[in-house]
């Protein structure tokens, strides 16, 4: 069980000490007219350094009001969410408070709070509900070491400066795993809106069979709390936008619930409360490190690290194009890491970063991140206020709320746009949505697998549009051929991708079949601005097609090859194959060097007559009569 801690506040209040004293020993050294600065291995170490010296009067203010309306606006969610992870409440509490002081100081953004959050509490509850009985003293054990060891595959990618791995996984792969996670949190609190019967941990199919096949036991007391608490909450949201809607819905349904015991009998009625929380600091805690709990909770934990990474890093880069700061990813991972590691130890559960409390911190005005310095405070000396009355709170209108919460996850309209414009993508939606519907760890993994396998489809099979000069005497462009007539004896095309190894067989078949219908089309000219990157394989095969072409007595040529991918060709020899004179650079005319290469014979029966040289000239220099 966690042990009793005396100041869990002394670890931040040691590290702004030491952090005021080293930045007044920047300004010591600036003040004697000296070109030396901190050191940038101590701003690497020490983050919060950056941001220091900005700290005034004013900042305070600002960061002191900002910190109030996070403190309000965490209370009812952290309460929440920790009901979502199958915790006692008063651990989302804690969640808000070490962690977030944390991940402020180490973190890149000076907005992004830190805290519990309702994909994170529901992977947890999916990871570890399945080993232990959720709210066990076995349970919270292991959620701990869940979320140590999360904090540390955060901070070993921050410091291997892996920040960009969050990049591939696909707004797509979010928004369906944000959706599916929103409609489990809905199911997992069925049980307390209709106050039926239903094992905590019931698979989302069992639970909406037991819902048909217990619909004559709903007890109405409870659904009228839990429909009460829902109703005041979307009115709130709708016309009191400013107001905290889910401490209005707590409240209303706690009187609601209040008003039934007391008229007809709390064991008539049969609604449940949340219970008194305790009033205190979070109390210091140890993960468990036994080899059986490591070895249950170290995939769970590469999931929710994926999850509260990609929460944190999108949430910081959302807010940092309106506030216009500068996000490192790598360092965020680190904040993030080093707040779950120490929030382990103080009874706090996974957690990443808020986007209503991140929202809400921007939009109050806050300065700098002593706002969720000051909102941990309020959090804490609200809780020691409030914390006797989570007893009145019923168990019914925490599911109203949640229900609530629920709904507001899903993305509709975004959803709505991807099943218009993409078929990969709504594919890759439905999947992660329904992967996690059946089991949220790996919903997860099958979506960001899928999409990537989409990606390398897509990479491995770059177009070659066919293309005609412009018909503009002045212009040096190639445009769509579309039903435009084209030149019998040179085939112009435009390849749009990178050649490496998985493309080749694709391109290279392309290429191939460029003249087999027709023999006169042994000239192929490449439009080559599209092509971005080129492995050794791809430069291979391009070697292997222009030798082909030379014995069918025609060529290979590029126009417009940029510079990185010359390189390539060049260091590996490969252009003695392809011919450096059939490479042509931008604003040159490749058609006035191979028109004499064409077949006379051919040109004197063709209409298209595409190019100048073809109105005036044959091939061979003799001049066109008619």
């Amino acid at each position: 069980m966690p042990l009793a801690f005396e100041n869990p506040l002394e670890i931040t209040d040691n590290l702004l000490f030491l952090g005021a004293r080293s930045v007044q020993r920047c300004k010591n050294l600036d003040s004697m007219n000296t070109p030396l600065a901190c050191p940038l291995w101590l701003y690497k170490l020490l983050p919060f350094l950056r941001w220091w010296p900005l700290v005034n009067r004013g900042t305070l203010r600002a960061d002191f009001l900002a910190g109030v309306s996070g403190a309000l606006i965490v209370l009812p969610q952290g309460v929440a969410f920790a009901t979502i992870a199958g915790l006692p409440p008063e651990y989302g509490l804690y969640a808000a408070m070490v962690p977030a002081v944390i991940g402020a100081l180490f973190g890149s953004s000076w907005h992004l709070v830190s805290g519990p959050t309702t994909a994170i509490s529901i992977a947890v509850f999916a990871s570890v509900s399945h080993i232990a009985e959720p709210g066990s003293p076995q349970f919270i054990q292991m959620v701990l070491t869940l979320t140590f060891l999360t904090g540390l595959f955060e901070l070993i990618l921050g410091l291997a400066r892996m920040g960009a791995l969050v990049n591939f996984i696909s707004h797509t792969v979010v928004i369906g795993f944000t959706a599916g996670a929103a409609i489990l949190i809905a199911a997992s609190q069925v049980r307390s809106f209709l106050g039926i019967n239903i094992p905590r941990g019931t698979p989302f199919f069992e639970i909406i069979h037991q819902v048909f096949a217990q619909i004559g036991d709903v007890n109405p007391y409870v659904t009228s709390v839990a429909v009460s608490t829902l109703v005041i909450g979307i009115l709130t949201k709708k016309f009191f936008p400013k107001f905290p809607y889910m401490i209005a819905a707590m409240v209303i349904g706690s009187l609601v619930a209040l008003a039934l015991n007391h008229y007809l009998g709390g064991a008539n009625t049969g609604i449940k409360t949340v219970g008194a929380l305790p009033a205190g600091l979070p109390p210091l805690s140890h993960p468990d490190f036994s080899f059986d709990t490591l070895r249950q909770t170290i995939f769970p934990a590469l999931v929710v690290t994926m999850l509260a990474l990609t929460e944190a890093v999108s949430i910081s880069r959302a807010i940092a194009v309106k506030s216009e700061q500068r996000i490192d990813g790598n360092q965020e991972f680190i904040g993030q890491g080093l707040s779950n590691i120490l929030g382990s130890l103080f009874s706090g559960y996974a957690s990443s970063g808020s986007f209503n409390r991140s929202g809400v911190n921007y939009a109050s005005g806050a300065r700098t991140p002593l706002a969720a310095v000051f909102a941990s405070i309020f959090l804490l000396l609200i809780l020691l206020l409030v914390a006797p009355f989570a007893a009145y709170l019923p168990n019914a209108a925490m599911a109203g709320i949640l229900f609530l919460v629920a709904w507001g996850l899903i993305d509709f309209h975004h959803i709505a746009s991807i099943w218009k414009s993409s078929r990969t993508e709504t594919i890759v939606l439905w999947v992660t949505l329904i992967g996690t519907l059946i089991n949220l760890e790996n919903g997860i993994f099958f979506g960001v697998l899928l999409s990537l396998l989409f990606y390398l489809y897509r990479t491995s099979h770059p177009t070659l549009q066919s293309v005609v000069p412009d018909p503009d005497p002045a212009s040096y462009y190639y445009i769509d051929a579309d039903d435009s007539p084209e030149c019998p004896q040179i085939k112009m095309v435009r390849l749009n991708g990178s050649i490496f190894f998985g493309a080749v067989d694709h391109v290279q078949q392309a290429l191939q079949e460029i003249g087999e219908k027709d023999a006169r089309l042994k000239h192929v000219l490449v439009v080559a601005s599209g092509i971005n990157f080129i492995d050794i394989a791809g430069a291979e095969m391009l070697a292997q097609e222009a030798r082909r072409r030379k014995r069918m007595g025609g060529g290979l040529y590029f126009y417009r090859v940029k510079e990185s991918v010359c390189q390539i060709l060049k260091k590996g020899s490969y252009l003695t194959d392809i011919g450096r004179d059939h490479i042509y650079p931008a604003k040159t005319r490749p058609i006035e060097t191979l028109y004499p290469m064409l077949d006379s014979e051919v040109c004197r029966t063709c209409q298209a007559r595409i190019f100048p040289q073809c109105q005036t000239a044959l091939p061979s220099g003799e001049r066109r009569n008619s």
